[in-house]
Order: structure tokens, then sequence, then C-alpha cells
């Protein structure tokens, strides 16, 4: 069986491109008589970002608290935010602006506006059933590949799960790649962030479950990525544009990962950790699954000077072990697609545990 795929339907990229939002949103404010909703980091909580957007009397501008990774909790809570304000009017676009957890947040906002129930409904494949509002994504961080991926990754506390909406309906209809946007992120979140790209592609590379057309797109992403993080300033402006472009390519290329990104769940899960950061540490202790990924990516944090202190899991009580390896044993068909049906051979109790022990 084949699976047709879907890509975003539209992206715009270059320095100063925000500065033709306001074009871009034009034909949507003419088309649908509804308010605009605008999904900003609350990094941005100075007003300085919403001053240069073409935010119009009507709109609703939400800030997106990204201390934590997007819950079921607070995807619900600004689900109700946004349904309350419209009132039964439908929305002309909802836009985003930020990283992966305010792009992730506002795909996930808006499948619930035209699908019934809870957050919680919609994790896993294939689930959402109506088409979301017109959604446009301005990352103002670049590595996750949120922009053009059909996830929208949520964490089910109750459930010791983080695990996204996997939809055709949940990839955003328009891309604003602007990378002076990224200028002002500080150095070690940078990193943390844009190392996903390399890591998901080579995750997908190294599994089972291959396309040519994936293949080809993590290829060119990891190249990016090989370029912006061996060099000498990873934020240097052509790198930042590089950056931006590998994320993008990296999304669309996401496909199964292998065993870092259910190991950072793990992390995420249990000690609240960012994604990026969690996948450092992940890869940081794989040294045995992925050895050339390895050295590659102790190689690139040396050469742009970036920290990953040691201890993280250091005092935790055996609880917290046991909710750490769940949260990350979950995910079996990632860890299928890297070590096959007999991973947990592998991946034992005491292995997983012991790895979260050395981070």
């Amino acid at each position: 069986m084949y699976r047709n795929a879907k890509n975003v339907g539209y992206y715009m990229i270059g320095k100063g491109a925000l500065g033709q939002l306001g074009d871009v949103l034009a034909p949507r404010r003419q088309s649908v008589h509804g308010p605009a909703v605008f999904f900003l980091d609350h990094y941005f909580n100075d007003g300085c970002l919403e001053a240069q957007l073409p935010v119009e009397k009507d709109d609703l501008v939400i800030y997106v608290d990204t201390k934590q990774e997007p819950t079921t909790h607070s995807v619900n809570t600004y689900t109700d935010q946004t349904r309350s304000y419209l009132d039964g009017r439908p929305p002309c676009a909802l836009l985003a602006f930020g990283g992966g957890s305010t792009m992730d947040t506002c795909k996930c906002v808006a499948n619930l506006l035209t699908n019934p129930g809870k957050a919680e409904d919609y994790q896993g494949w294939e689930l959402v059933k109506n088409p979301a509002p017109y959604k446009i994504a301005v990352p103002t961080l670049a590595g996750t590949g949120s922009e053009s991926s059909r996830t929208g990754i949520i964490c089910n506390e109750a459930k010791n799960l983080k695990l996204g909406m996997n939809s055709d309906f949940t990839m955003f209809d328009q891309v604003l790649l602007d990378p002076d946007l990224t200028a002002s992120v500080p150095r070690n979140q940078y990193f943390y962030t844009g190392i996903d790209t390399y890591m998901h592609c080579f995750e997908s590379l190294a599994g089972s479950y291959r396309n040519v057309v994936v293949d080809s797109l993590a290829e060119k992403a990891i190249d990016l990525c090989k370029q912006v993080f061996l060099s000498a300033d990873m934020m240097r402006e052509d790198n930042r544009e590089r950056m931006m472009i590998a994320s993008f390519l990296g999304g669309m290329a996401a496909g199964f990962v292998g065993a870092v990104h259910p190991v950072s769940a793990g992390l995420s899960m249990v000690l609240h950790m960012p994604h990026g950061l969690a996948n450092c540490y992940a890869l940081s202790v794989e040294e045995d699954i992925y050895p050339v990924q390895y050295r590659e990516f102790m190689n690139m944090m040396e050469r742009q000077g970036i920290d990953l202190p040691r201890g993280i899991c250091q005092g935790l009580s055996e609880a917290q072990y046991d909710d750490l390896y769940e949260a990350s044993i979950v995910h079996e068909k990632p860890l299928i697609n890297c070590l096959g049906p007999d991973f947990k051979k592998i991946l034992t109790k005491e292995n997983v545990i012991e790895r979260f022990k050395r981070m």
C-alpha cells in the first residue's frame, strides 16, 4: 500500500519576508469575514514583535506559555479561549509565531475548532476527521520542523505519554521563513532547537521504514545542518537562513524517528525538559546505537561552545526512573524502526535506566 503525501501549500523565504505578511493575509481577510487569531511565544510579550504584525482591531492575540511543552490541558485551554472569542465566527486564519511549542499549539487548537472533543481524543494517526481553519506559520526558531510537518506534538500527563495529532489537516497552509527572526535567539537554545533537524533526519535514514523522497529531503537537511554546526559561527546570517531551510526540509522529511526521540520523550514527560535539550541528552547516551552521529554531535557541540551539564537524573526516586522508562519504551514504532521487533531485548528496563543515570 502506498500513501498519498501532503506538503505545505505555499512558502516564502528571505530576509525581511515578515514585512509581506499583511499581503499574504489580505486574501484570507477578504474571503472569510472573521478575525485572525495570532499565537505568539510568550518570549515576545514585550509587544515589540506584535507591533510589527498586521493585527487588526477585531483580531485575537494569544501569548503561548512555552516554559513547558504543549500539553493536552494547555491545548484545551487555548482552544476554549479561542472558541469563546470567536463566538461562532469562522477565523480568517490562525497564525503562529515562535518555535515548535507555539506552532504545535496553533495546529492542535485549529484541529479542535472544527472537531468535537478534547486534545487527548486526537493523539495518534489519522484521528482528525474535519479540515482545520487556514493556518500560517512564521517560525522564530529553526529546527523542530513543525512549520512543515503533519504533526502537532502534545504531552498527555494523565497517560505519561508524549504523542502528536498526526494528520494532513494538522499541516500549515502557508509558511513564511524570515531568518531575521532568529537573530535574537539565545545561543544554547538556537543549538538545542536546530539540532533536532539533524537528529530526526538521521534517525529516519538509519531506520527500516524508508522512502526515497523522504531520504532525499533528510539527506539535504543533514548536509545543511553540518554546514551550520561545523562552521565557525552557527548564528552567522547566512547560517541562520541555511538553518531555516534545513528545518523546513526536515519537517517534510519527518517520518518515523528512531531511538533518540523516545528517550527524549521520557525526559519531557517526567522532567518537563524542552524537546531540543532532551534530544541532546538522549543522543549523549546512545553512542552504541548511533556511533557516527554521536561523534558528529559531540564535535558540533565543541565547535559551537555548547554546554550539556551532567547529573540531570541524579537523585531521582525509583518511581521516577520507572516513569522515565515507561514514557520512553511506549514508543514502539520508532524503536522497531531503529532496532527491530525485538527492541525490548536490547532496551531492557535496566539498560534504559542506566542510560538515564549517565546523563
